[in-house]
């Protein structure tokens, strides 16, 4: 695939939004018929643009009723002490976002879930502040989601 089409686009639209939708109904929803509707989905997933399907779940149903954005510094910028801290944090569920930053005075930005502040304090204390080189770590806490979204915006591609 070269270039994504007006198909493609809908398709990746449309799944974003629903990824449960049939080949049927996803064919019907953009205007194809189901075999070339599949194919199209089929060549989206072997090349990349469609990574997998998850299910979203519905965390304060699951008790996470925390979400963390917290900033980590570091005491040296070396590809060692980075690949540390990177190590630890891919093993803890509780992360679900880290990014290695510019612009701020931190190294990393986390997003991270738990129950509530109680648990918050356990990660903090026993997990990432023990993490070799982090010197500062600086915690905001989520009072509201005003706008929650798993999708990516495609409106740049359209033809």
């Amino acid at each position: 695939m070269d270039r994504l089409d007006r198909y493609d686009l809908r398709i990746l639209q449309e799944l974003q939004h629903d990824a449960r939708l049939s080949n049927q109904e996803l064919a019907e929803r953009i205007g194809l018929s189901a075999s070339p509707c599949s194919r199209r989905v089929k060549a989206l997933e072997d090349e990349g643009y469609i990574r997998k399907q998850v299910a979203l779940l519905d965390r304060k149903k699951l008790g996470l009723t925390l979400t963390a954005y917290v900033l980590i510094g570091m005491d040296r910028h070396t590809p060692e002490r980075f690949e540390n801290f990177q190590k630890h944090i891919c093993q803890w569920p509780e992360v679900l976002e880290c990014s290695l930053i510019t612009g701020m005075d931190a190294d990393y930005q986390l997003k991270v879930i738990v129950p509530d502040m109680d648990h918050y304090q356990k990660f903090l204390l026993e997990k990432l502040t023990r993490i070799e080189g982090v010197t500062s770590v600086r915690s905001s806490f989520v009072l509201n989601h005003v706008q929650l979204s798993t999708a990516l915006p495609l409106t740049h591609l359209h033809l």
